[in-house]
């Protein structure tokens, strides 16, 4: 292995008379089985065959000396390999010894540094009485109604109900959109929507160009330039339910806005508390990975990169957008999260290395209240969901989130953690 990956070669030799061995077993065969022109199955002469069937006769002595060879030399150096050994430079011959070279990645090798108690640093988190106010007028936006407004053309502050007709500077394929609703002078709305929807009623045209920020959000529409054909279909204005009781009944089981206000707040709180203890998880982790030095399996770098994206494109369809209808990069995507993915596979490495300092393990129960959680959710059974996982091969990996979320939890009893104060303002 050398001092700044994990690849591991090896230059092995099988003994010619091992070959020649395995040859003669392989002809006889290939002799028994092979149909030759001009003789009876099974009846060819052995010399012949091997000249016939050289390439397939190599081939077939390669694919039965070379793992067994690669496994006793892995052995018999205490290595584990985490990726399948790739054969090269192979130098063989019937009549003379067969070399070879094997390359794999091993798992690094270092010596386990500070980890306890260790002393982070973490924002402090509180839940004041304008976080309760804004969740409440969060759930007022949520509840909120759009009605139709007559008589007056559009002001800031309407909402435009529009069918839209984009065309693209230069050509291409047109934006169109049947019923969308703008409001018209709001922080999200572009200028140009405004300026020219202003004082448009129902049933009219408004023709205008709009040239969006190269920084703009949809990546579709960053930096270009549209010609708009807008209809506006109505207008509309945005009423929000009051603030009072009858609120708090409508959008929860509180009988009242003060009952309402109490659950919000306590609500809050555990989600702060949820934040601060993966503040200390993230903070102590960041420390040890920092003060830890070795490299890192490129094949397992590459699946966590696999594991970002793939988190990312759930993350999009959990939001209702289709990835493949995204104007994203996905190669450049993948390959910015080389670096992030690294320090992953470090972390995970770290911690299965102080679990076993600290004799951490995840027990049985610990295993079949995780299996009776998922049962739950899925509405089958523990012993179904059991089967399952051991089928796919995934009950091990359980055990080990298991085992690293107990180490983390660990982690964070033996860290001193600061509190940062906020700035008042």
């Amino acid at each position: 292995m050398t001092e700044t990956t994990c690849r591991h070669e090896l230059d092995l030799e099988i003994p010619a008379e091992e070959v020649q061995k395995a040859v003669e077993r392989v002809a006889r065969e290939f002799a028994r089985l092979a149909r030759v022109p001009g003789f009876r199955p099974g009846k060819a002469p052995v010399p012949l065959i091997r000249r016939r069937f050289a390439d397939d006769i190599k081939g077939e002595v390669l694919q039965s000396l070379l793992p067994e060879r690669i496994k006793q030399a892995v052995e018999g150096q205490n290595l584990v390999p985490i990726t399948q050994p790739q054969v090269d430079h192979v130098d063989y011959a019937e009549n003379g010894p067969l070399k070879f070279r094997a390359i794999f990645e091993v798992l690094p090798e270092f010596e386990l540094g500070a980890y306890k108690d260790l002393e982070v640093e973490i924002d402090a988190a509180e839940v004041t009485d304008a976080d309760v106010e804004k969740t409440l007028q969060e759930s007022r936006e949520r509840a909120a109604t759009f009605l139709p407004v007559e008589g007056r053309v559009l002001a800031k502050g309407d909402y435009a109900q529009l069918r839209l007709v984009g065309t693209p500077a230069g050509g291409g394929e047109p934006l169109r959109a049947d019923n969308v609703l703008c409001q018209l002078g709001a922080e999200e709305t572009l200028e140009a929507f405004t300026t020219n929807l202003l004082n448009a009623g129902a049933g009219e045209h408004r023709n205008f160009e709009v040239r969006y920020p190269a920084e703009y959000p949809d990546q579709k529409l960053a930096g270009k330039t549209y010609t708009y054909d807008a209809e506006v279909l109505g207008i509309k204005e945005k009423k929000m339910p009051e603030l009072d009781d009858e609120f708090a009944k409508a959008v929860s089981d509180s009988a009242t806005l003060e009952e309402l206000r109490a659950k919000v707040k306590q609500e809050l709180e555990a989600e702060r508390e949820q934040r601060r203890m993966a503040a200390i998880r993230e903070a102590v982790l960041a420390k040890i990975v920092a003060a830890h030095d070795f490299p890192v399996p490129e094949a397992l770098v590459e699946n966590q990169m696999d594991v970002r994206l793939e988190r990312a494109v759930r993350m999009l369809a959990a939001q209702g957008v289709d990835p493949r209808a995204v104007n994203v990069d996905w190669v450049a995507m993948r390959r910015r999260q080389h670096d992030p993915a690294m320090e992953d596979v470090k972390a995970e490495l770290l911690i299965d290395r102080i679990a076993t300092a600290e004799n951490i393990e995840a027990s049985e129960e610990e295993l079949e209240q995780e299996l009776g959680r998922l049962a739950e959710r899925s509405g089958e059974s523990a012993a179904a969901v059991r089967a399952s996982l051991t089928k796919q091969g995934a009950l091990d990996r359980m055990k080990s989130k298991l085992r690293s979320g107990k180490t983390l939890e660990w982690l964070q009893r033996n860290t001193r953690v600061k509190i940062r104060e906020r700035e008042r303002s």
